[in-house]
């Protein structure tokens, strides 16, 4: 049975069950705060197998620190982004009270602004903007829920539409409950890397040794004058003086100047962003207790990837790993989806080469390239990656005509995509999340840009509509990559429910696109790992039918997360 429930001003909750077209099912209960509130209401009702409520990020953490565990939910924010996106809305205010503003024909509040920075939340963050005064908040809920069955069911592929949200929901529990976990840091560890890659702390803020002796050696590379580092508009001009040209500072040009300051300057940035990223500040901020909480973020990104609100979680460097390490006798059981972009292709695209290729139980690359490359496997990759994410020029024009040929409906597929893209047209996922609208392009003139096939007496145009040529890219990509994304939110479901009905005491700690880890005791390593196997398999088949495509993770059981990768 479903249950909705809402907070009212003086802490307490309101809650009542739900019918089939969200209406309530019976008559309401109150729970006031000295009963307990939402944590006892919820607590009660062990026969509500979903809760629709506001927003899993407000209520959720406080349900987690009472003891209380939720299997299912509706989080009405989450739905609300998804369907104004499927409806050309994207961007809209999706808050509870903007939905209700809009159903009642009243002014639609803004979203509080997105906190991006990395760094603690502050005590002061604006909420949720509140519902108009006098209005009952439980109505209001069971209102817009409602509303959002309905939009659901007017959705291009209304099953897919609900999977999503149901998806996305999921994803806001194991978000909450990933944070409440932390991902074991051994803060004496990382302070011990650090004097060894950074050398002696200075006191005011200063740089800390070793960089302060990587500056003094490229200022004398550059003659003696003191030339900042950290600065690259400082770093540009020194390297002009010098009659080198150069149009940024970033690794990858400065690797082809043959200049003596060169390679102190390389040693400098990648220990500076250490310094910067998880140096010392970082580390006093965020881990506590020998756990390190960020905050992530469900969908924070236009393809559904996670992204979080502060702590870099999802770009930790591989020398800060080593200060990941799991509690004694315990593992972290890390896993990465195989060439996961890929498979996601083939089973969207419903290419029966591709599929074939995806289901075969060998290293996907090798297998296509011994289909179409000559054995040749940077070669195969290089023109799988290039036809996803739009490489389309040079060798890559002619690797992508040859997986045309042999992946005719693959590439059709992410060439619709493009090409859609460059119109300004709604592009989606398979499961129906929604890449925005572009106003103004004009698709026909640059398909070409977007690597679709013109007719060879066609000429390309440039100028004011760069924009959509970019677009079309995106899209291309977007179809791909969002497809995958939504994947990955059914993997995490299915594997928080594993983990929960197999008894076992292993907890999901960490994730990003491709990669989960669960921490957990070294005895429930072997049901762990199946546990992510399955999961991977009952995702595959829940977002995209039976197919031949498999959905192969890497795995390693390992003290330490940085002996996890190569």
């Amino acid at each position: 049975m479903r249950w909705a429930v809402a907070e009212t001003d003086d802490g307490g909750v309101r809650l009542c069950p739900l019918d089939a077209e969200g209406g309530a099912a019976g008559p309401e209960v109150e729970v006031t705060a000295a009963q307990g509130g939402i944590a006892e209401a919820v607590r009660s009702r062990p026969d509500a197998d979903r809760w629709v409520w506001r927003s899993t990020a407000e209520v959720y953490p406080r349900l987690l620190a009472a003891g209380v565990r939720v299997e299912r939910c509706w989080d009405t924010e989450a739905a609300e982004a998804l369907l104004l996106g499927h409806e050309g809305r994207s961007g809209a205010p999706r808050s509870l009270a903007a939905a209700w503003a809009r159903l009642r024909g009243l002014p639609v509040p803004p979203d509080p602004p997105v906190r991006t920075a990395e760094t603690q939340p502050s005590l002061f963050e604006p909420g949720p903007p509140p519902l108009p005064p006098g209005t009952d908040p439980l109505a209001a809920l069971l209102a817009v829920y409602a509303h959002q069955l309905t939009r659901t069911e007017a959705a291009e592929h209304p099953g897919r539409m609900r999977l999503l949200i149901a998806a996305e929901s999921a994803g806001t529990l194991v978000a909450a409950e990933m944070n409440r976990a932390g991902v074991p840091w051994r803060a004496d560890r990382h302070r011990a890397l650090l004097d060894e890659l950074l050398g002696e702390r200075y006191p005011g803020g200063l740089e800390p040794q070793r960089l302060a002796e990587l500056a003094d050696e490229v200022s004398r590379a550059f003659g003696g004058t003191r030339v900042r580092p950290d600065l690259p508009a400082e770093v540009v001009r020194a390297f002009a003086r010098a009659g080198i040209a150069l149009g940024s500072t970033r690794a990858w040009e400065l690797e082809r100047i043959d200049h003596p300051a060169v390679e102190p300057l390389l040693r400098y940035k990648k220990l500076y962003r250490l310094h910067t990223a998880h140096g010392w500040a970082w580390l006093q901020s965020w881990v506590r207790d020998g756990r390190f909480r960020p905050e992530y973020l469900p969908g924070g990104t236009v393809s559904g990837r996670w992204t979080t609100h502060g702590g870099g979680a999802l770009q930790i460097p591989k020398v800060v790993r080593r200060a990941v390490v799991a509690d004694p006798g315990w593992r972290l059981v890390v896993a990465d989806a195989d060439q996961m972009e890929p498979r996601v292709l083939a089973a969207i695209s419903r290419d029966p080469g591709l599929m074939e290729v995806a289901g075969s139980g060998r290293d996907l690359y090798a297998t296509l390239s011994d289909r179409a490359f000559a054995g040749r496997r940077d070669l195969a990759k290089l023109a799988l990656l290039g036809a996803i994410y739009g490489q389309t020029s040079g060798d890559g024009l002619k690797h992508l005509a040859a997986l045309r040929r042999r992946f005719p409906a693959a590439v059709a597929y992410v060439d619709d995509a493009a090409l859609a893209g460059v119109e300004g047209r709604l592009v989606r996922t398979w499961l129906g999340r929604t890449c925005p609208p572009a106003a103004g392009a004009d698709g026909e003139e640059f398909a070409d840009e977007a690597g679709l096939p013109r007719d060879q007496d066609e000429e390309p145009s440039y100028g004011s509509t760069a924009d959509a040529r970019a677009r079309g890219r995106f899209t291309r990509n977007f179809v791909v990559q969002g497809s995958a994304a939504d994947w990955a939110l059914l993997v995490l479901a299915a594997l928080r429910r594993s983990l929960v009905s197999a008894g076992l005491r292993a907890e999901l700690v960490f994730f990003q696109h491709d990669e989960v880890i669960v921490h957990c005791p070294e005895e429930e390593v072997e049901a762990v790992r199946e546990a992510i196997a399955g999961a991977g398999d009952s995702a595959g088949l829940i977002a995209f039918g039976r197919t031949p495509v498999r959905f192969p993770f890497t795995m390693a059981a390992v003290e330490c997360y940085a002996d996890a990768k190569d």
